[in-house]
Formats: C-alpha cells, sequence, structure tokens
C-alpha cells in the first residue's frame, strides 16, 4: 500500500490558486520533495515553460511522506485565452504530467487541465459551508458541471471560486471521518506532537495522561466522546459565572464536539480527504467502537459521508481549473473562535485549548492561507514556519502556534475589476468595553481603517464578509436576547450589528463620500442564502451596495425553522414597522429579494415568465453555491445559487422594502 503511494507525484490536488496576469499560484500535497517544471500549452503549442527551482517552489514537510507544494511562478500569458497546462515530474524514474498521476483530472476530449486569465471579473463562484456528513449534496458539483459546459468561453466561464468560511468543520467530525483521519496520518507518517503535562487530565476514557499524539489516537473509546478530552474552564466549571448554560463551562463550545479534531496531523489529514478521493481508497470507514446512543448517528452520517467520497474526483477536477480564493470563519479553527474576550481569556490560558486552536491555525495557513496571496507570509513568517518544519518538537510547535496568533495580515485583495478585498473577521476583534461577556466586534478600529482606506479611489468593489453586513434583522434580535441573558455563546451571537463600535465605523464606510458607488457584499456562515439591495436614505447619489449570502454549500439551515424566521422578519421588520426606528441600519432602505426557482434560468431570462415562484419567501434554505454575473460597471446583473439536481435558485428584484 504505502510502496504504491510512494509512487504517486501528486496525493492531493493540483489546486489552483492565484491566478493574474503577472502570477500563476498552484498547491498540492506529494508523498516526496518533487522535481519538474510546469508547462502551458495554446492548442499543442508550448507557450511557457518554468523549471521548478527554490525561487518559485515552496516545500513544507509534515510528515514522513507528506509535502506540501506552493508553486508560485512569474507569468506573461495572453489574458482572456484558452490555456491547459500541465506538470511534468523529472524525480521518477521516468517522467509523468498529471495525464498519468491523477485520473480524470482533465474533462472529457481534454489532455489537461486549463484556465483562463480574466482580469475582470464578468461572472464567479462563491459559497461556504461545506460539512462532508451533512444530508445535502455538495453543490461543489454543480460549479464543476458549469466550468465543465465553459471551457472556452471566456464569457461564461467563471472567473474565480471564492470560498468564504467554513472549508472544513474540525469541530463537527463524522466518526468515519475521524476514523479515516487516523489511518491518514499513519499512512504518510503525519507529524507526532507532545503535550505538556496534566494537559489531559484523567477522565473516564483514560486513566492515564496523555503525553503525545500518538497516545490519543491509540484510544479505542474516543469516538464520539471526544468532549470528555477537550479543556474546561476552570472558573466557570466552579460556577463563579453561574448565569452561564453548561454547555459553555466548555471552552469548545460545539454542541457536536463528540469528535472535535485536536492535532495538528488530524487537521492536515481532514484538509487532505475533503479535497481529494486519492485517499480514501486506502482508508476504511467502519471497524471502530461507537457508543450505543450514536450508533443512528454513526449510520446517518456514515451513508451522507459515503456519497460525498462519491463526487470528490470532480472537485478535485473544479479546483484544478478554477482560480480559488479562501478565507477562515469559525468552524476552520473551532465554534465561536473569538467570539467573545472572555473566550479569548479562557482559550488562550489554558495550554491544550491554546494548542488545538493553533494547529488548526497550522493547517489553516498551510491549506488555505498560503496560496491567497504567498508574498504576505515570506521572510519572518516563513523563518518562524520553518523551525518548526526542520524541527517538529513541542518547543518550535509552541512558538510557531504563538507566532500564527499574532499575526494580524490574512486579509488580502486582488487587483482584478471590480477590486476584490477579503476581510480577516476572526483574529483582529473589537473587544467589548462593556462586558467580556459581550460578543466582540468583528474588526477592530484599526483593522476597519485599513479598510476604509482599500476601497478610496475605487468605482465597485468586491467586498467578501465571511459574516453578512446586512443580515436578518430578527435572527440578530434573537441573538442580542442570548447575549442580554449572559447566553451569546449558546446561539453564535456574533453579527456587524452586535457590537455598537465596529456595526457604526462599518456603516459610517458606507456613507462616505469616497465609498465606490457599486458595493458589493459576499457572505457565507449562517446556512442559508439571501440578497439584499441597499441604498442610504436621505441623500443623493447614494452607493449602490448589495448584500449577496450563499451558505452553506454543503450544509443546510434546519427546516421548518428558516421559513418560520423568514415569515417573522418581514412581519416584524416590514416598511412601516416601528421596531425599525430601533435598529442601527435606520438610515438604510434595505429590499430582500425574492426566490424563483428553475433549470434554465439566466440573465436573458425574463424571469417573470418563470412559473416556479416562491412566493413571498426571501431566505432560500437549499444547499447551493452562488453564482454572479456582473455588468462592466461592477453591479450585479444575476445572482442565484446553484444546485446539484441542475436548478437555479435566483434572486430577482423586489419594490417591497423589507427591513432597515
Amino acid at each position: 500500500m504505502l510502496s504504491e503511494l510512494l509512487t504517486k507525484p501528486i496525493l492531493v490536488g493540483p489546486i489552483l490558486r492565484r491566478l493574474t496576469e503577472q502570477q500563476l499560484v498552484l498547491w498540492w500535497l506529494s508523498p516526496v520533495q518533487c522535481e519538474g517544471k510546469l508547462s502551458c500549452f495554446i492548442g499543442e503549442a508550448e507557450v511557457f515553460s518554468a523549471k521548478f527551482t527554490a525561487e518559485n517552489l515552496t516545500t513544507f514537510k509534515v510528515g514522513e511522506h507528506a509535502v506540501i507544494h506552493l508553486l508560485d511562478v512569474a507569468i506573461d500569458l495572453v489574458c482572456e485565452t484558452y490555456i491547459e497546462y500541465d506538470l511534468i515530474f523529472s524525480h521518477l524514474e521516468q517522467e509523468q504530467g498529471l495525464a498519468d498521476t491523477v485520473e480524470q483530472l482533465a474533462y472529457p476530449e481534454k489532455q489537461r487541465p486549463s484556465f483562463i486569465i480574466q482580469a475582470s471579473i464578468n461572472n464567479m463562484l462563491h459559497g461556504s459551508c461545506r460539512n462532508p456528513h451533512h444530508d445535502s449534496a455538495d453543490s461543489l458539483l454543480a460549479g464543476e458541471k458549469l466550468v465543465g459546459t465553459s471551457l472556452k468561453d471566456r464569457d461564461k466561464r467563471p472567473a474565480l471560486l471564492m470560498m468564504s468560511g467554513d472549508q472544513v468543520y474540525v469541530d463537527h467530525v463524522a466518526g468515519s471521518m475521524l476514523y479515516a483521519i487516523h489511518q491518514v496520518i499513519a499512512l504518510l507518517g503525519l507529524n507526532d506532537e507532545h503535550f505538556s503535562d496534566g494537559c489531559f487530565s484523567e477522565t473516564s476514557l483514560t486513566a492515564q495522561d496523555i503525553t503525545t499524539a500518538s497516545d490519543l489516537y491509540q484510544l479505542t473509546n474516543q469516538y464520539f466522546q471526544r468532549e470528555l478530552l477537550l479543556p474546561k474552564d476552570n472558573n466557570l466549571a466552579s460556577g463563579e459565572k453561574s448565569a452561564n448554560s453548561a454547555k459553555q463551562q466548555a471552552i469548545f463550545t460545539s454542541a457536536y464536539a463528540h469528535n472535535h479534531l485536536m492535532t495538528f496531523a488530524e487537521n492536515m489529514a481532514m484538509y487532505f480527504l475533503v479535497w481529494s478521493p486519492n485517499l480514501w481508497q486506502y482508508v476504511q470507514l467502519t471497524g471502530f467502537s461507537v457508543p450505543d446512543k450514536y450508533q443512528v448517528t454513526h449510520q446517518q452520517e456514515l451513508s451522507a459521508l459515503q456519497d460525498f467520497i462519491k463526487g470528490l474526483d470532480k472537485v478535485q477536477r473544479l479546483l484544478a481549473h478554477i482560480p480559488t480564493y479562501m478565507i477562515f470563519d469559525d468552524h476552520d479553527v473551532t465554534d465561536d473562535w473569538n467570539l467573545t474576550a472572555a473566550w479569548e481569556q479562557s482559550a488562550y490560558q489554558d495550554p491544550l485549548a491554546k494548542r488545538i486552536i493553533g494547529n488548526s491555525l497550522m493547517a489553516y495557513w498551510l491549506c488555505q492561507g498560503w496560496g491567497n496571496d504567498p508574498k504576505k507570509f515570506k521572510g519572518d513568517f516563513y523563518l518562524a514556519a520553518d523551525l518548526y518544519q526542520q524541527e517538529p518538537c513541542s518547543k518550535q510547535q509552541d512558538g510557531f502556534i504563538d507566532y500564527l496568533l499574532a499575526f494580524s495580515n490574512w486579509q488580502y485583495t486582488l487587483d482584478s475589476h471590480p477590486k476584490l478585498v477579503v476581510l480577516d473577521s476572526r483574529t483582529r476583534r473589537w473587544r467589548s468595553e462593556h462586558a467580556l461577556n459581550e460578543p466582540s466586534g468583528l474588526m477592530d478600529w484599526e483593522a476597519l481603517c485599513e479598510l476604509q482606506q482599500e476601497l478610496i479611489g475605487h468605482d465597485s468593489i468586491l467586498l467578501v464578509s465571511p459574516a453578512p453586513i446586512f443580515g436578518v434583522k430578527v435572527i440578530e434580535t434573537i441573538q442580542r436576547m442570548a447575549t442580554f441573558i449572559g447566553k451569546p455563546l449558546a446561539v453564535d451571537a456574533e453579527n456587524w450589528m452586535a457590537h455598537s463600535g465596529s456595526a457604526s465605523t462599518i456603516l459610517n464606510i458606507f456613507k462616505h463620500p469616497k465609498t465606490p458607488q457599486h458595493f458589493v457584499i459576499l457572505s457565507g456562515d449562517v446556512h442559508y442564502s439571501f440578497v439584499y439591495d441597499v441604498e442610504l436614505r436621505f441623500r443623493h447619489h447614494s452607493p449602490q451596495i448589495w448584500q449577496i449570502t450563499s451558505s452553506g454549500i454543503k450544509n443546510q439551515f434546519p427546516q421548518p425553522y428558516i421559513g418560520i424566521l423568514d415569515r417573522l422578519n418581514r412581519w416584524l421588520y416590514g416598511a412601516y414597522s416601528p421596531l425599525n426606528f430601533f435598529t442601527k441600519r435606520r438610515s438604510m432602505r434595505i429590499k430582500g429579494r425574492k426566490l424563483m426557482i428553475g433549470t434554465q434560468l439566466n440573465a436573458q431570462t425574463n424571469v417573470k415568465a418563470q412559473r416556479l415562484k416562491l412566493g413571498h419567501q426571501r431566505l432560500q434554505p437549499k444547499s447551493g453555491l452562488g453564482y454572479l454575473e456582473l455588468s462592466d460597471d461592477g453591479s450585479p446583473s444575476f445572482i442565484a445559487d446553484l444546485h446539484c439536481d441542475d436548478s437555479k435558485t435566483v434572486f430577482i428584484e423586489s419594490n417591497e422594502e423589507l427591513m432597515p
């Protein structure tokens, strides 16, 4: 089995990351450090070639047979032209290209994967929240089909895929997934790690302290019971803050923490398994002990996970064909990550909690953050990372985690038209001045001032905020009520309006006289989709703002609750409701778009002629992948969610004012 793996130049990937007129970035995992070259073709003519060198290929070894590769190449290729590419590996007994290495990576009747460099974003895909064992379809498959039907059409082929958070759920893991993760760790020899004395107190799972990750993996009764191993807040557990629920006595607040990932190797294996089908053929999904009370849950998760695995060859193909940009949200690290100052205080003072958070952040950098804009991670950053790579011991691991937790440059931009600005709303929080247990602002004053400077001088902007800036008011009200009674963690009470400082600052940015005239906000997080048209009241020449939320790629808000909340929102916060005077957004006029579902809807379709309308519904609960078409001025001309059954949910304009 291992000998077969070692003959494969690529185990995961390649994933096409950043792509501009000057730069091409590719990410992949190999069992060894690769030698070879990148070649690009127009027709059968090779138009570009770059040999792997120390200047353009950076590697990071995460295990005995696991080396992350990031190829960052300066290019000079024709824009708006169909170009195929290949990776030719020469470190093997004979040269191999991608066609020899990764089955079905190219589309039918094509020899290689391809891209089109698009300086202007005419259309794009976006979404968040991809949970492998959720019983909904993986909507990335709908994106793969769209790319396959528009390969050479520069007007129809999406310019990029924006993944706006929760690309993995490290805090909500199926038992079979955790079992597979442990097999991948053994198969690839992923890095072990040591824990400081006393990190794991004695529990019903073990009578002995756990000192290494290997000790943890050997626990046969850990599946569906990991919450017993997770650290507790001693102050909360002792009753110092008795107003909080029992759930909040745990530092890691996810209600589904039964298989919460804890080690760096577990996080890395999770990424390898959700992006590629290759490693699944070497692991088993059953054969571990499942407690009786979780048998039904296990069978449901197993069935959903098996369906997920069947589509991974298409996901791998999609990610090889479209520039993919990413940003974290809470589940990429843990639920309620940095939600309140009290949570931060508890988490970062506990050695085990800090290590668990740091491990997830290390994996995020290697698998997501690094490829967004590699130049951000050169110099001191890579020197700190390389100390761990050269000597993966506790001292170096903790040192790199300290560096990551202090790092404040996860946000990034893309100089496209419109300019793409991606926000970090997780690590630069505006902590509450009133009480440590109140939700922190999603960005602090300094970060918001930097954002304003990024916007000045542009006519149009694509702003990626993992959480919607203009959210569903009735849900925000419920979250505010939970905060008032001291339970913000119980309902994930974080939204842009939850903190007065960040709320007023972000709204003032929209009111600034130099703000872009066309402002598209892309968000996820909430497990349903909606679109709001926003403008300023009492002002001539108001900027046009669109809040476009698409969530989740493979997740859904429970029914029938989302329908009930949808109706409550329209009843309580309609155009003439006096409750509107108490909102922070009362200076804004917001119209929620209606939904329409069909199979042949596009920007040219006369949507009024479509029969399948969804009444007055504004919230779309079905899993889907966001699809957006933009006019030359940066305004949306068509907004939809794509579904795996070939249907589309289209968001159409309405004259009915919904809420401020």
